[in-house]
């Protein structure tokens, strides 16, 4: 089903400023200014002030999450879903991680070049899969396995472009793009931290996205403007008077900001929008676009040199993370050959959600309500026929259009007019 016009400009919306995003905090950290003393011109190195900007725009969300929610109430039939209350505090710890990783990346960012920057953040699914086994008991399929040692290895070939092309490139010290690289797969650990928790204490909250982020992003903003107060004694970590003076003597540094501020406001809301429009899956693959787009950008404005190594590692990035997450499924699905190599509940999934005209959704690690499906087992062999799609299809509308009383209200999510089971 071709996207709609709505559809293609939120993609767009999401790819646009998910690569602004980057590229206007990598652009920040180029300008050289004056400081406050009358002292030489010195490069803008203030992390710390470019983390509180960052989550300000994070905290506009929850500013727009009650525009839309106030405009929502005024149509005769109201389509958003607040959610049910729930103690903001649970927000903070997750916020903490988050603020924490955010601040340790764009020191990182300092050392190293942005497209690396991008790239190794996609260390984050490794992390991820072994904590969620760990604390949330989660078993992951061979596929994730498999999608998380192709991370390790893209992740030691993108290490190993830094390391050849900073020979060639006076930008960054060797030891400061090793530091950075290092830096930046640390952060990855407190960011999987970060899901872990909200994953255990927080989604089961049935919380709106944009205020979920919003709420987050107050708390860091908040804690982070605080902690810059201690921070402006210890120079070492931050002189936010020096920012403030270096902004004076050069603007465009402000405008660089304002655009890393407004870029992950806009990031956010499209991200969610585009989950809710078209699918996760186009999520994630727009995600994985803008390491590619970031890479070019850089190279076409000349902030670092093209190294044949990173093609390499970008690649094996890539399908890593369509192997985490289960983007090879779609594929091996319209293939009849290969339609036994997937999950039954998998194959169901597909199927019912292309006829009702809708992006099939693989999310990863979840798993249909089998006992429900017991009476489509007998139709094993038809439902891996991609011929016979449309008559999965009808077994399973006959199947789920069963009594309420049958059903499972925590268990059963609406999608369309049709009502399936959510995958846990």
């Amino acid at each position: 089903m071709a996207w709609t016009k709505y559809q293609l400009f939120l993609a767009g919306l999401m790819l646009t400023t998910g690569s602004l995003n980057t590229l206007s905090a990598k652009w920040a950290d180029m300008f050289s200014a004056k400081g406050c003393h009358d002292d030489p011109e010195h490069a803008f190195a203030h992390p710390f002030v470019q983390a509180v900007g960052m989550f300000m725009g994070e905290f506009s969300c929850l500013a727009v999450f009650y525009i839309l929610l106030c405009t929502d109430r005024r149509r005769p039939e109201p389509r958003i879903n607040p959610g049910q209350s729930f103690n903001p505090l649970l927000f903070f710890a997750p916020a903490m991680c988050d603020m924490t990783a955010t601040c340790i990346m764009y020191v990182a960012l300092n050392m190293t070049s942005a497209s690396s920057f991008q790239m190794l953040r996609g260390a984050v699914i490794i992390f991820t899969g072994l904590l969620s086994v760990t604390f949330l008991g989660r078993r992951l399929q061979k596929s994730q396995w498999l999608g998380i040692l192709t991370t390790i290895v893209g992740l030691i070939i993108v290490g190993l472009a830094d390391f050849f092309s900073k020979h060639k490139d006076d930008t960054h010290k060797l030891s400061d793009v090793i530091t950075g690289d290092l830096l930046i797969i640390m952060a990855q650990v407190i960011v999987s931290v970060q899901m872990v928790l909200e994953e255990k204490f927080v989604y089961k909250h049935d919380v709106h996205p944009l205020k979920a982020v919003g709420t987050e992003g107050f708390f860091g903003f908040v804690v982070l403007s605080l902690l810059l107060i201690p921070m402006y004694f210890i120079h070492v970590l931050e002189d936010t008077l020096d920012a403030f003076c270096q902004i004076g003597h050069e603007p465009l540094i402000l405008l660089a900001l304002l655009g890393n501020t407004v870029s992950i406001a806009f990031f956010n809301f499209a991200g969610i929008s585009v989950t809710k429009e078209i699918s996760a899956t186009t999520r994630m693959v727009l995600d994985s676009l803008r390491t590619l787009v970031i890479w070019v950008v850089s190279l076409a404005l000349g902030w670092e040199q093209f190294h044949g190594l990173q093609v390499v590692g970008f690649l094996v990035l890539l399908v890593g993370t369509a192997l985490y997450n289960g983007l090879h499924r779609p594929l091996l699905a319209r293939i009849p050959c290969c339609a036994h190599l997937l999950p039954f509940d998998l194959l169901l999934l597909f199927g019912v959600s292309q006829l009702m005209n809708r992006r099939p959704i693989f999310p990863s690690m979840l798993r249909i309500d089998m006992p429900r499906c017991e009476p489509l087992l007998q139709h094993r062999e038809m439902l891996c026929s991609a011929a016979s799609v449309r008559g999965a299809h009808s077994l399973f509308l006959r199947l789920i259009r069963l009594p309420e009383k049958h059903s499972d209200s925590n268990q059963a999510t609406t999608m369309g007019s049709v009502r399936c089971f959510k995958l846990q």
